[in-house]
């Protein structure tokens, strides 16, 4: 039976204090990491936290519970996100870099091909001269 004497109650708490004291001071319980135990979801592995995290979105769809965006509320979102990327001043120089380099060679591209085809067709004009070919100009009409 338990003792209901207030008075060895109250050494008892003492004592239970004491002890606790002389534990926090020597670093909690020596046997136990303090607050490394993996508890719950993160005691499991990824797979299965997958597993579980899906039936509940399953769920909540099936209750009809579960959000979905809208048109308008996906715009917003992209809003939102659009002006936090440009405030990165250095992120938009180097996007505006990539862009521009991307247009000068798509135009070096079109040169390239427009001078290849001018350089075929006068190829085949001047091989119309040296046969004797019609040499007319829009002038002479």
């Amino acid at each position: 039976m338990a003792s209901t004497n207030p008075r060895n109650e109250l050494r008892n708490e003492q004592r239970n204090e004491q002890r606790n004291e002389q534990r926090n001071e020597q670093g909690g319980n020596p046997g136990k990491p303090k607050g490394t135990a993996k508890r719950g979801f993160a005691a499991m592995d990824e797979a299965t936290q997958r597993s579980i995290a899906s039936k509940g979105g399953q769920a909540a769809h099936q209750k009809g519970t579960a959000h979905e965006f809208d048109s308008e509320e996906a715009r917003r979102a992209g809003q939102k996100g659009g002006e936090a990327v440009s405030r990165n001043r250095e992120h938009m120089a180097a996007i505006g870099r990539k862009g521009g380099e991307s247009r000068q060679s798509a135009a070096r591209a079109a040169a390239a091909e427009k001078n290849a085809g001018a350089r075929a067709s006068s190829a085949v004009g001047s091989e119309q001269a040296s046969s004797g070919g019609n040499r007319q100009s829009s002038k002479d009409n």
